[in-house]
């Protein structure tokens, strides 16, 4: 596939009022979801480098999503999947209770989050969920698969109030009043120039245009970092390679991009896994320029802490 010209590639993607008002109705009145069917997944994961195998299993209602780490056949520990158990960890999202770990769970909570799934349990033999191909494809064709099945209880989406902003140099990110979730991304990537998405998270958008995005770095850099972590022994970017990347080297994309502007489209993807940590689906406008992993849960604990900016619809 062509490389990307050194000027702005920008996508649009707006629903009309019209049709969203009516979404949006649907949305402030749906009601919680589950999995029809359990179904199980096993890869190796991006840092650790090591297998994995995750269970994700229907939940009653106002269960939430939560993490299950089995340490052995007759102890686990139960992680809730919410910015209170959050952890920072390198180019990941990652949660800790009671001193467990579980990592790297953004392509599977944006997944979650986008398909409109309110309660799980997710059961994990490792501390670090599968990357696969590193997009959110294959756990949406999984959930898929698995079949969604609405439960009694109403979902209770935050519907901001008031904007909500956090700012760290040039990156920024802000949330403010608006129908559904619409998100606008924006970076700029040394020889691909500026590179811009928006438009409204719905269960086929996220599928179509966010989902098949992968991880992305510099060649050059993911490699000395999977050196850096095999001579110091840590769990850094030991998975990481073609197969688990999209790997830039200078203006182009080893083997090609998915989609126009596939970078700036995985920036949104980890960010619409983490705002799932809020425990609730988010009706907002959200702005990010530059944003990763630290700002945005920067922007969640910012948000849960003002809690006159927003209310439970």
């Amino acid at each position: 596939m062509p490389s990307l010209p050194q000027r702005a590639v920008s996508m649009h993607h707006d629903l009309s009022p019209t049709l969203f008002t009516s979404d949006r109705a649907s949305l402030v009145l749906r009601r919680q979801a589950t999995l029809t069917a359990p179904f199980e997944r096993s890869g190796s994961s991006l840092h650790s480098g090591r297998h994995a195998t995750v269970r994700v299993c229907p939940a009653p209602a106002d269960h939430g999503i939560v993490f299950r780490r089995r340490l052995t056949d007759r102890h686990a520990v139960d992680v809730p999947a919410l910015w209170q158990y959050r952890e920072s960890q390198p180019l990941s999202s990652a949660l800790r209770r009671e001193g467990i770990l579980v990592r790297t769970i953004e392509h599977l909570m944006a997944s979650l989050n986008a398909l409109r799934i309110d309660n799980v349990l997710i059961e994990i033999d490792a501390d670090e969920l599968p990357i696969f191909d590193g997009s959110a494809k294959p756990w949406c064709e999984a959930i898929c698969a698995a079949g969604r099945s609405e439960q009694a209880q109403i979902r209770r989406p935050i519907r901001m109030l008031r904007p909500v902003c956090v700012t760290q140099g040039r990156r920024h990110i802000r949330i403010e009043p608006g129908m559904g979730l619409h998100v606008t991304g924006h970076i700029a990537l040394a020889h691909f120039g500026a590179i811009d998405w928006s438009g409204y998270i719905t269960p086929e958008t996220f599928e179509r245009e966010i989902a098949p995005s992968r991880s992305f770095g510099r060649y050059m850099r993911a490699m000395a970092g999977r050196a850096f972590g095999y001579v110091t022994g840590k769990d850094f970017l030991q998975g990481v390679s073609r197969r688990s990347a999209a790997l830039l080297v200078r203006d182009r994309v080893l083997g090609g991009m998915r989609l126009p502007g596939e970078p700036v489209r995985h920036r949104v993807l980890d960010l619409i896994g983490d705002l799932y940590l809020t425990g609730h689906p988010i009706e907002g406008r959200v702005t990010a320029h530059h944003t990763g992993h630290e700002l945005n849960h920067a922007l969640v604990a910012a948000l849960m802490r003002d809690t006159a900016a927003w209310e439970l619809a």
